[in-house]
Formats: structure tokens, sequence, C-alpha cells
């Protein structure tokens, strides 16, 4: 699902939303939750899953095509943690053949 999928979602769902009032309202829980990541907050979304920030620490890696070493720094990336529900119903959910999309 996309962003403009879970637009037209919205706005199907709830008929007195206009398509640009869903676009709005989209916007602005993704901006949200967005802005808490980048100022280190957790954000945790009952039923569904929480989302944070996990931090890797600074590494020696490998240039593939001259074989130097390379320090690579500290980085902080977005981690999400699926709740429990969430879990289980993807477990239990049915997949039809046209759901099934693998990345080749």
């Amino acid at each position: 699902m996309t962003r403009s999928d879970l637009v037209e979602e919205l706005a199907a769902r709830f008929s007195q939303l206009t398509h640009r009032d869903a676009e709005h309202a989209v916007k602005t829980i993704l901006d949200a939750v967005g802005d808490a990541l980048v100022r280190g907050h957790r954000v945790e979304i009952r039923g569904f899953g929480s989302f944070s920030i996990n931090r890797r620490p600074p590494r020696m890696g490998r240039n593939p095509r001259s074989g130097e070493s390379v320090a690579i720094p500290e980085k902080r990336v977005p981690h999400f943690k699926p709740g429990k529900a969430l879990r289980e119903a993807v477990d239990k959910g049915p997949l039809d053949a046209d759901e099934r999309h693998y990345d080749r």
C-alpha cells in the first residue's frame, strides 16, 4: 500500500472527508511521526506497533572496488516493531494470489 492508496482508503471509508482533507490528514500524521523520531522520541500506536530510533555504532567497512578500509560513522536509523495484535493478524490472515508480492 502506498501513501496515495492510504489517502484513497481514508476518503472511501469516511464519506464526509474530501480527498484533499484525507490527504492532509495522512500528511499530518506521517509528519508528526517523522518529527517525533527526528527529535529522538518513541512513537507507540496501541494495537499496531511502535516506531523508535536504533543506534548503529561506528565501524570499519571496506570499499569493494579498491579493497581499501573505510571508517563508517555512527548512524541513527528508524525501527518499527509490530504490536502483538498486528503480528497475530498478519500471521493468521489469508494470502490470495493477487496479494502475493515478492521483491526480486
